[in-house]
């Protein structure tokens, strides 16, 4: 492995702080003008892989639980070496050297993290430099299969791969604010090789934009209509209601807690949903706080017990949920808009709710205290 150092990879750096809108590609530390600016999702768009993306913390210097976020990018890489090259290297007709599919993780976590921080140590300190304050950066890391590199993959593995790093400004919104919500739409499929994240489904996913539906700011995910997995681009939770007597309503109307326990639901992995970074975060600050949380699948039919509900992402965060809709019947998500369906609607009245706030105020703890400190990247 260690000919994968002198592999050329490449840096691409986009920002919008400027009036001028400063353009950076770095390519063995090597600046580029570039004639165009692409967005993270032209990026993703042509090139298959696995990536992760995260964000800067704290006025830009902490980058949001980044060693979490590189064991992800690795494991993603070693899942589909496995089980989809074709995710990787674009191609049906390629073949891994069970040599590196066997791989020990520790090995690949090591080498995924000293190739991404190698670009990040090289272009931090511009991009640092061009950051107006009160923005963040976003930064999506890519690593890419070169398939023509395939035959000689075993004995010069340092031509195998590109790796990509996109960086942007961007500005979190504030948490709470109602024109802040999420309003989320249940439109289709749960993803294939939902265990890691990659490129191909940024395509994947456009055939689902024409089933949005106005003001819809993210698109769930269902297999059946009932069970709710995640969204395209996060996590989510809801806050559900249980009777310990097994009457629900009964229970409201007494308004008596002690016959009413709550606690937080999110699709489990095995149902095939994205083992998001900060999905874990909460499940860690969940067990820490004993607040109750089962991993199942969300059911619409069971919508009237839920009282909070939230979606998760490295951007994002967390972000409190004001409505939820779906389709009244699933098999209308065979039309061709939004408007041929009839939906159904969840709406969460005074959100964000208590333990949706609470959490979120944990998220903030856990991001300081596990912040991986931008400085460290400047070698100034």
């Amino acid at each position: 492995f260690h000919a994968f150092g002198n592999r050329s990879f490449i840096f691409l750096f986009q920002a919008t702080m400027t009036s001028s809108n400063c353009r950076f590609l770095l390519k063995n530390g090597l600046i580029l003008n570039l004639a165009e600016n692409p967005s993270v999702t032209t990026l993703l768009e042509a090139h298959q892989g696995a990536y992760t993306t995260t964000r800067t913390h704290s006025d830009g210097s902490l980058l949001l639980f980044w060693e979490r976020h590189m064991s992800r990018l690795s494991n993603s890489l070693r899942i589909l070496l496995n089980s989809n090259p074709e995710l990787l290297f674009n191609s049906e007709a390629c073949r891994v050297p069970f040599s590196f599919v066997s791989t020990k993780p520790t090995m690949w976590d090591s080498l995924v993290q000293s190739l991404v921080d190698d670009s990040m140590r090289k272009a931090l300190p511009l991009v640092l430099d061009k950051r107006r304050s009160g923005e963040e950066l976003a930064i999506t890391c890519l690593v890419s299969g070169n398939v023509d590199s395939l035959e000689e993959l075993e004995e010069k593995f340092s031509t195998a791969f590109d790796v990509y790093v996109h960086v942007g400004s961007y500005v979190p919104p504030l948490f709470g604010i109602h024109q802040n919500g999420a309003r989320l739409a249940v439109v289709g499929r749960g993803r294939r090789v939902a265990n890691a994240k990659y490129s191909d489904w940024v395509r994947q996913r456009k055939q689902l934009e024409k089933l949005r539906p106005p003001y819809v700011n993210e698109l769930l995910l269902s297999n059946n209509g009932y069970q709710i997995l995640e969204g395209c681009l996060t996590n989510l939770f809801v806050v559900c209601h249980k009777d310990v007597n097994g009457d629900y309503h009964k229970s409201s109307q007494r308004d008596n807690e002690s016959t009413v326990s709550i606690e937080l639901q999110t699709a489990p992995i095995r149902d095939g949903v994205l083992p998001g970074v900060v999905r874990q975060v909460i499940l860690d600050i969940c067990s820490r706080n004993k607040i109750p949380v089962r991993e199942i699948a969300p059911s619409w039919s069971e919508r009237e017990m839920w009282s909070e509900a939230f979606i998760t992402s490295s951007l994002r965060l967390l972000q409190h949920v004001e409505v939820i809709q779906a389709p009244s019947s699933w098999e209308s998500l065979d039309t061709r808009t939004w408007t041929d369906i009839t939906w159904e609607e969840k709406r969460f009245e005074n959100a964000p709710g208590r333990i949706t706030a609470f959490i979120q105020k944990e998220v903030m703890k856990m991001a300081s205290m596990e912040g991986y400190p931008v400085s460290l990247f400047d070698d100034r």
